[in-house]
């Protein structure tokens, strides 16, 4: 059933509104009956119905209503009755949840499927996957996929796959698209090898039913690229990108976003190979001509100046990149405010530049700014958070200042091991940072005992 905090008038309005039919016909009937009862009126809502209801349920104490954040709360005693009652019913209450949600991805649809999460984890905690209607089960795997929930994105997302391959047929576009879904859950979960395997099969079924030029094709095309980058297979990527790149030149010119797009990703597979001139040459293209286009403080033509940048440091060319990158890093101030993670990440490339000239100074204000940002926003365990202390860290080494990146390294060191586990690259990888800035301080017994540390927990790990 649903959670007992957090239910919306708005998630039985999206529900009436669908135009979706459901696969089993009694759990459709039931639905309607249940929404009709609510406020449903053929395609229209009417709220009058649903807020009478509510008087009659808060008149008895059954039900109140949060007004901050405009939710509903049921009693906890009455919540816990109805999880007692039948199974047909929670197939109900999750079809309900189910059809209230849209393949939309506005802000606000993206906030309202996170109110969902609750409710969604509620009902299915006595269902199984295979007993959800298809539609309902893609909808409801939609949820668990944003909220970074991928096992359970995936067993719903396989389902969904199966079943529509038995009911459609493996070439039907239902069918290659949850095969899509699937794949970007395993790539969510590092699973370089299934998702290169299901996007193979979506690029071929593409070809063959819709042709080489066909946009959906030139998307999987693209997909199965970075699947190939992620596992550094760079010659396949190239060799798909170059043809990606005529194509969209062909069908749609040179100046097109997608065009424009490809190209970047080209340089991307260009830059990872060291091909620092081929990959400057396209970033340069890409940017002047968004700049044409879009504008100087278009994000697109932001993020191709940041690119262009990065080349520009692998190079060596800190002049060049430097200037970029203070660019980027005072538009996106201006753009997106202070906080904006864009902003963030640009002060942070900007710090990196610094640190490679030397430029500890420079370097060290922008860390310290990009690090109190992270804490205060996204909390000291967020990854983000704990890989600019990392930086900072390292910036006080290069300037001897052993005890400030002590201090920040014992913190990396702990949260890494409560968050990650012991066995995680990033936590061996912060034990290995802190054992060599104590050994710098000549802590010779505190650098000793944390290599031993890291050799127990090497001899745990399973070998390949």
């Amino acid at each position: 059933m649903l959670h007992h905090e957090g239910i919306s008038e708005e998630m039985f309005k999206r529900a009436a509104l669908s135009q979706e039919q459901l696969e089993d016909s009694n759990i459709h009937d039931k639905v309607t009956e249940l929404l009709n009862q609510l406020g449903k009126q053929n395609t229209h809502w009417n709220p009058l119905v649903f807020l009478e209801i509510i008087r009659q349920l808060t008149s008895y104490s059954l039900i109140d209503f949060d007004q901050q954040n405009e939710f509903y709360n049921i009693h906890p005693l009455v919540q816990h009755w109805t999880h007692t009652r039948q199974h047909f019913m929670q197939n109900c209450i999750l079809a309900i949840l189910g059809l209230s949600i849209s393949w939309e991805f506005k802000a606000e649809d993206y906030q309202y499927r996170s109110t969902l999460f609750p409710h969604t984890t509620n009902c299915m905690a006595s269902l199984q996957s295979e007993n959800i209607d298809v539609l309902i089960a893609s909808n409801i795997a939609l949820i668990y996929y944003e909220q970074g929930e991928w096992k359970e994105a995936e067993a719903l997302w396989v389902v969904v796959m199966k079943k529509r391959k038995q009911l459609l047929g493996d070439e039907h576009p239902d069918t290659l698209t949850s095969m899509a879904n699937l794949a970007l859950t395993y790539q969510k979960q590092g699973k370089w090898k299934e998702t290169e395997a299901l996007q193979v099969v979506i690029m071929e079924k593409n070809k063959q039913l819709l042709g080489d030029e066909h946009p959906d094709t030139l998307t999987s095309m693209a997909n199965l690229t970075s699947t190939y980058q992620k596992q550094w297979k760079w010659k396949e990527a190239e060799a798909l990108q170059v043809v990606i790149i005529e194509k969209n030149k062909q069908l749609l010119g040179d100046e097109h976003p997608d065009t424009l797009t490809s190209m970047a990703n080209l340089a991307v597979t260009y830059r990872n190979q060291g091909k620092w001139k081929k990959a400057e040459a396209l970033e340069m293209v890409v940017m002047e001509k968004r700049k044409q286009l879009l504008g100087d403080e278009h994000s697109d033509t932001l993020t191709s100046m940041g690119n262009l940048a990065s080349t520009y440091q692998n190079q060596g060319k800190w002049n060049e990149a430097e200037a970029l990158e203070m660019v980027v890093m005072e538009k996106r101030k201006q753009l997106l405010g202070d906080e904006h993670p864009d902003t963030l990440t640009s002060m942070a490339n900007l710090a990196s530049t610094y640190r490679k000239q030397d430029k500890w100074n420079e370097a060290e204000a922008l860390q310290v700014v990009v690090m109190k940002k992270n804490q205060q926003l996204l909390g000291f365990e967020h990854h983000d958070t704990l890989t600019s202390m990392g930086n900072l860290a390292l910036t006080y080494w290069n300037q001897g200042k052993w005890k400030e990146a002590e201090a920040l390294e014992k913190v990396i060191m702990m949260k890494r091991r409560q968050t990650l586990g012991d066995e995680h690259p990033h936590t061996l990888l912060s034990m290995a940072s802190l054992a060599r800035t104590y050994q710098k301080q000549g802590c010779s017994a505190d650098a000793d005992a944390l290599n031993t540390l890291m050799m127990e927990i090497y001899e745990t790990m399973p070998r390949l």
